[in-house]
Formats: structure tokens, C-alpha cells, sequence
């Protein structure tokens, strides 16, 4: 028999979307994002609920805040890619129409291998799938799940007010292209 969350797990999981869906607003707008662009997502459901990371993976947190960021990045006509645990690798799921270029691989993530969040991305996207890694424009990282290795050059650190989700610290990025050319150079000041 399965039974319905609490009422204090219900505020807790109110809370927590409406957190992760202000981050996802607050990164939309202080990284300039537009549409086709593509945003990492690591996130600790174990941070989230006040544990250390890998420790307690809760699919119903994982799927609360896939489902607000998600929303939110779609509205926006962006992809969320999400990103995997260490165990496989921190590879990323994402829909298939964002996957052009990149070196998809065969795996299917679980809460203990892969990750809650990873694994919710999986069962609701439409057409999922895995890829070894991923050069994203801006990125969110919820409770120290190190996304750097999926941000293009050069990443930017953005400061966000909603610094938390749950008991998680969120921390958020942009990219900028590479500066090139030296004290002669200028610089187109919107891509700074």
C-alpha cells in the first residue's frame, strides 16, 4: 500500500518547487538567456533534504524540481540537460532534439546510480536521451554537484537571491565567449 505524503512533506516539496522555480527565473534573466540555449543542471536530492550528497537519493524531491525547472526552461524555449552523479560518469540527460553533435551513450539513470533528478529528467522528457557530455550556456548547480565540466569557456558566476532549495546551496553560472586579442582589442560589450 502506498500512502500520500505527509502535510509537512507536501509544504516542504511546495517550498522546494517554488524555489527551484525562482532560480530557474533569476538565471533566465541575469545570464541574458534566449531561446535554443542550453542549461546544466546538477542537483542533489540528498543535499536538498538535509544530507550529505549520494547519501539518501529521494525520487519525489527529484522529481519536484525537474518538473518546475523544466517547466520553466521550456516556457523559455530553452534545454535543461541534466546531469548524472559521478557513477555514471556525471553524463547528461537531455531531449533528443538538443543532443545534435554531441557523443550520446547507452544508459539509463536510477536514483542510486545516476541520481533522482537524473533519473526524472529521464521519465519526463519525450524523447530522452544519454549523452557522455555537454558544452551548455549557463548552468545550475544544487548542492555541490560540480557542473563545470558541462559549461562552454569561459564561465561566469552569477549570484542568484534564492541561494538555497531545500538545505541545498544553489550556484549558478553563465558563459561568455573567450576573450582574444590582447590591450589592442575591443570588445562587443553584450557578450561580456
Amino acid at each position: 500500500m502506498v500512502f500520500p505524503p505527509s502535510q509537512g512533506r507536501l509544504n516542504l516539496l511546495d517550498t522546494i518547487i517554488e524555489s527551484a522555480h525562482m532560480a530557474a527565473l533569476e538565471l533566465i534573466d541575469k545570464a541574458k538567456l534566449s531561446t535554443g540555449q542550453i542549461v546544466v543542471v546538477g542537483c542533489s536530492t540528498s543535499e536538498i533534504n538535509g544530507y550529505n550528497v549520494g547519501t539518501n537519493s529521494s525520487t519525489e524531491t527529484g522529481s519536484a524540481v525537474f518538473s518546475a525547472l523544466n517547466a520553466v526552461f521550456s516556457e523559455h524555449g530553452l534545454f535543461l540537460a541534466a546531469q548524472c552523479c559521478e557513477h555514471l560518469n556525471r553524463a547528461i540527460i537531455v531531449e533528443r532534439s538538443a543532443a545534435a553533435g554531441y557523443t550520446m551513450v547507452n544508459v539509463v539513470p536510477l536514483p542510486k546510480a545516476g541520481g533522482s533528478f537524473a533519473t526524472a529528467a529521464y521519465i519526463g522528457f519525450n524523447d530522452p536521451v544519454a549523452l557522455e557530455s555537454i558544452l551548455a550556456d549557463a548552468g545550475l548547480d544544487i548542492g555541490g554537484t560540480l557542473i563545470g565540466m558541462h559549461l562552454k569557456k569561459v564561465a561566469v558566476p552569477l549570484r542568484l537571491d534564492t541561494a538555497m532549495i531545500g538545505k541545498a546551496a544553489v550556484l549558478a553560472a553563465r558563459t561568455r565567449p573567450p576573450l582574444i586579442g590582447g590591450s589592442r582589442a575591443t570588445y562587443d560589450e553584450k557578450l561580456l
